[in-house]
């Protein structure tokens, strides 16, 4: 008997250490994945409080030109610094106070951007709601629509877009971004899918007590999907904050043009302010995601129908 306790504790101990052996190796690799996800940030947002002539130096060699002005490629070993030897804000007060052309290419997106996500999910809630409550043959097609629509990539209806908004008269309008941005069926589609798990005794109830269409959309299915509605418009505002194919097309006036577009015409002898500019990019997409990380998880994981 000892010596099969003696066995069975052997086996155990085995276990546990190949266990402990696995979740070693599994937080090792997830570890390694998530600090090569995490260096570019960092290495933007350290370089960002760099001085013009430590990037230069460390630096330089990637940005160099010929003498006509094209670029010139350069096969020499670049120094990654993510430690300035001497911490320098001229990159941001250039950006912030020297320059106002970043701080208005920043107010550029603001406007093209908050408009699509605000009515994106006004427009998408109806939608969503009238595919939940009201079903039929024809309103299972335009879902199914909406579906292949929600597949196609963004340049693939462009040119349609662009059509468009010509025979309308809107490009070179922020109507032309704001549109076809306001329509878009991923929101619709993610909410629907979302209401369509609101238990149909929930509504029933409702009806019973006198509810009307309106009133149980706005106080059954409005506050139960909070959590969808909070991720698709953290997963809308990261879309369109990034946007650079719409403004380009649809926006002849460069002085419209929005801040992720700017930053590609930053030219060779500012790669300290493309640092700053791109950290002061970040900050939002990283403050609108940390404060909704737990919705958004909520909403794309919920898969019951409420919680008790």
């Amino acid at each position: 008997m000892r010596r099969r306790g003696r066995i069975h504790r052997q086996t155990i101990s085995q276990r546990h250490r190949k266990k402990k052996i696995k979740n070693i190796f599994s937080f090792t690799f997830v570890g390694a994945f998530a600090v090569l996800f995490l260096m570019p940030i960092i290495l933007t947002i350290s370089n960002s409080f760099m001085a013009a002539s430590e990037i230069t130096s460390n630096y330089g060699k990637i940005f160099a030109t010929t003498d006509t002005g094209g670029k010139k490629f350069i096969a020499e070993t670049v120094t990654l610094k993510f430690i300035p030897d001497i911490v320098s804000f001229h990159q941001y007060i250039t950006v912030l106070l020297k320059s106002p052309d970043y701080l208005l290419k920043f107010w550029n997106s603001i406007i093209l951007v908050a408009p699509i996500v605000i009515f994106q999910i006004v427009v998408a809630s109806l939608a969503a709601y009238s595919f939940t409550r009201f079903r039929g043959r024809l309103k299972e097609m335009l879902f199914f629509a909406y579906i292949i629509l929600m597949l196609m990539p963004y340049q693939v209806t462009l040119v349609p877009n662009y059509l468009v908004s010509n025979w309308l008269k809107l490009i070179d309008t922020n109507w032309a971004i704001w549109l076809p941005g306001i329509f878009s069926p991923f929101a619709v589609y993610l909410l629907t899918k979302f209401m369509r798990r609101i238990p149909e005794s929930v509504i029933e109830a409702a009806k019973i007590d006198g509810a009307g269409e309106w009133q149980i959309f706005r106080l059954i299915a409005m506050p139960l999907c909070k959590g969808a509605i909070y991720s698709v418009a953290i997963l809308v505002f990261i879309d369109y904050w990034n946007m650079v194919e719409q403004p380009l097309i649809l926006l002849s006036d460069v002085e419209k043009h929005p801040l992720s577009v700017f930053l590609s015409k930053i030219n060779a002898g500012e790669i300290g302010l493309a640092f700053a500019v791109a950290t002061i990019y970040m900050v939002p997409t990283l403050l609108v995601f940390l404060y909704g990380e737990d919705y958004l998880v909520e909403g794309i994981t919920y898969q019951g129908g409420i919680k008790g």
